[in-house]
């Protein structure tokens, strides 16, 4: 934060008076500081991730990411490892001055970018239609009593 110095009389935001953010911390109809209760506007975001949906859909990502992540790091840190103990291995020649070390290393681009369109692939088919289906059903119910 910065300290900044104030003329006497000067407004004093909200944020600095009360030492809260209230768009942050005015939730479920916590009342506001004049004593009204704020009504809340937009979707629910709570309530939807507390949904089976909502549920369902992070398992999913899940289930492909960590094992996505898992064994490209293992895949790296083989790599890696190689690469510091095994430099007999790593330098042999492949075919010309390509050695195994090169193509290893190739190839750890080769599987960012199959990792990557597999990623898409999942996404659009399975992520996004679900993720669509949320948000239709979030801006259904967006503006009703909570």
């Amino acid at each position: 934060m910065h300290n900044v110095a104030r003329t006497p009389g000067q407004p004093v935001s909200a944020v600095e008076e009360t030492g809260r953010m209230p768009a942050l911390f005015d939730r479920d109809g916590e009342p506001a500081p004049d004593g009204t209760r704020p009504r809340r506007t937009g979707p629910d975001y709570e309530r939807i991730q507390r949904s089976p949906e909502f549920g369902a859909l992070r398992g999913r990502f899940r289930r492909f990411v960590f094992p996505m992540s898992i064994g490209f790091f293992v895949w790296y840190l083989v790599y890696v490892v190689l690469a510091a103990y095994a430099g007999d291995f790593m330098s042999t020649r492949v075919f010309g001055l390509v050695n195994v070390g090169m193509l290893l290393g190739l190839g750890q681009f080769v599987t960012t970018a199959v990792i990557t369109v597999l990623y898409v692939r999942f996404a659009n088919r399975e992520m996004d239609p679900r993720a669509a289906e949320i948000r239709e059903r979030a801006s259904a119910t967006e503006g009703t009593p909570q």
